[in-house]
């Protein structure tokens, strides 16, 4: 468990130096260097999209070759206080409605642009190879069951639904006790895969790209508040115009069956 610690501590300490600088999100953002004539748009968006952004900008750039969509990923909380603190970004994709609902009490949202757009479910995930033997979100209280990977719950949605569904089977104070924090649910994805954590809770979405992972079981339907991932243009965008259009790919049956060849649910 100690890789696990000092992996997250590392996460930590960047992190906090990207928010103190106004510049970004919780993670290196993906790192482009335009050509000349090329216009960058600025997209922060929620870590559980990061495979579906990509293929969704790969499409939309071969229509617009004059473009170059740069994006910032990371924990939907961590994203949301960037750009409360001035981080450069034109386009939010948001993990949960809460974030998007920060942004939009302070005004930093442009009005009319917010809309929602995909869904997704919480699963529970174990290494693909070895490891416990689990089928049931109960057998978490078991002995043989040491490390519990989990979304850190004050900033990454999917750890702030994964510990209302154990609340609502009565066993979060159990896993609490075992649990290791990840900052955005691709390192609670990756400490599954690497064997560092014996089961995790990501999305559904996350579990369906990896080979590394199977998933042992859905949370219970009811078990937690439906995952609605919002999108919305941001107040201070350099390039709404650009960040309006590409939204409205996002959002029309060309782009939402990316998302759906991903796994999400689209609205």
């Amino acid at each position: 468990m100690k890789t696990i610690w000092v992996r997250a501590g590392i996460v930590i300490l960047l992190a906090a130096a990207l928010l103190a600088a106004g510049c970004g999100g919780p993670q290196e953002a993906d790192s482009y260097s335009s050509p000349a004539g090329q216009t960058e748009l600025h997209v922060s968006a929620a870590a559980s999209l990061t495979d579906a952004m990509k293929e969704l900008a790969a499409e939309y750039e071969k229509a617009h070759p004059e473009v170059k969509i740069v994006f910032n990923f990371g924990s939907s909380g961590a994203l949301q206080q960037a750009i409360q603190n001035g981080g450069e970004s034109d386009l939010f994709f948001s993990a949960a409605q809460k974030q998007m609902d920060a942004l939009a009490k302070d005004g930093l949202i442009a009005d009319g642009t917010r809309r929602d757009l995909l869904r997704n479910e919480v699963v529970l995930i174990v290494p693909g190879d070895g490891g416990a033997v689990v089928r049931d979100f109960r057998q978490l209280t078991e002995t043989g069951i040491k490390h519990i990977a989990l979304g850190e719950p004050k900033g990454v949605p999917a750890g702030q639904y994964s510990e209302e569904v154990l609340k609502n089977l009565g066993l979060l104070d159990a896993v609490k006790a075992k649990a290791v924090y990840g900052s955005d649910v691709r390192q609670v994805l990756s400490w599954v895969e690497a064997g560092e954590a014996d089961c995790g809770m990501v999305y559904a979405t996350d579990a369906a790209v990896s080979d590394q992972v199977r998933v042992a079981a859905k949370a219970p339907d009811g078990s937690h508040k439906p995952i609605v991932y919002p999108a919305a243009v941001l107040r201070d965008a350099k390039q709404a115009a650009l960040a309006n259009d590409f939204l409205a790919f996002a959002g029309s049956d060309a782009g939402l069956r990316i998302f759906a060849r991903f796994g999400f649910e689209v609205e």
